[in-house]
């Protein structure tokens, strides 16, 4: 699509100094802009501020002339930017392996418009998501990752970002091991979901352990993927309540569920750009 939009979203990190919202607002009002929603953060332990605007133009505007309009102000406070047309759709490729709720939810979202995302694709360590992509006419690639051709695979699926313009990467159970290159690569675009059990629970059939163990907590964890496993900034979590009643089955259909929806926020608030990185953590604009 153009690049000429009426509606626009500008995010920003600085140091947190007086007159940061007065000189970002003068410079989008001469361009002809109206501020409809505006969240922000000053972080007193980093002495970092955090901003994110909705703006709306008089006149359809190319987003290359805004940015260069606002260029004295993002150099004036050393600000790192972000500005793009609030209608264009995030572009994501999912990757799964052979449990598929968190692809169905993530496609089901997408087709209904409730998630603000268009699926490039989804890849896969094995088949079994041909026919659910099918139903969704996503197209769907089987990328093998033989014990000893995860190099191979891993160039696969950079290709396949390269290929489909693909913004962000979403692991929706997926069950192999990013290599530190890859998650260097992709820093900041690629989103994780996993049970909160981590590291109570590690291994196969977390969900057993942890009924063995008699948890009163089921939970979801969504994070950006980084050289350390399971240890990148989170974005999202929650829990849901079990008792003495539920079985084992029980207790993965909960957590199944709760991953789903723990997934589903985390793509939209990154699709909607929301989240900015904090160091080792996130702030959640919304």
């Amino acid at each position: 699509m153009s690049s000429a939009a009426r509606d626009l979203v500008l995010t920003l990190v600085c140091p947190d100094r007086p007159g940061i919202v007065h000189d970002v607002s003068g410079s989008l009002v001469a361009q002809g802009g109206n501020i409809v929603e505006s969240q922000q953060l000053s972080d007193p332990e980093t002495g970092l501020f955090f901003l994110r605007v909705a703006v709306s133009v008089a006149e359809p505007r190319e987003v290359s002339v805004v940015r260069a309009a606002l260029e004295p102000v993002v150099r004036r406070h050393r600000m790192t930017v972000s500005l793009r047309a609030a209608a264009t759709r995030c572009r994501v490729l999912v990757l799964v392996s052979r449990q598929l709720h968190c692809l169905n939810d993530l496609l089901f979202r997408a087709s209904t418009g409730s998630l603000p995302v268009e699926v490039a694709g989804v890849a896969s360590n094995h088949p079994d998501a041909a026919r659910l992509c099918a139903s969704y006419d996503v197209g769907f690639h089987h990328v093998p990752v033989p014990p000893d051709g995860k190099a191979e695979a891993e160039a696969a699926l950079v290709r396949l970002v390269d290929e489909l313009g693909v913004d962000l990467v979403v692991l929706a159970r997926y069950m192999q091991v990013l290599s530190d290159g890859l998650c260097r690569r992709l820093e900041g675009r690629v989103i994780n979901i996993h049970h909160s059990f981590l590291p109570s629970f590690k291994g196969a059939k977390p969900y057993h352990q942890a009924y063995e163990r008699g948890v009163k907590l089921v939970g979801a964890t969504a994070h950006y993927v980084t050289a350390d496993l399971d240890e990148g900034p989170i974005i999202e979590q929650d829990v849901v309540r079990v008792d003495h009643s539920y079985t084992q089955a029980d207790l993965v259909a909960a957590g199944r569920d709760v991953e789903a929806q723990v997934l589903a926020r985390a793509v939209r608030w990154h699709a909607d750009s929301r989240v900015l990185l904090n160091g080792g953590r996130t702030v959640v604009l919304r």
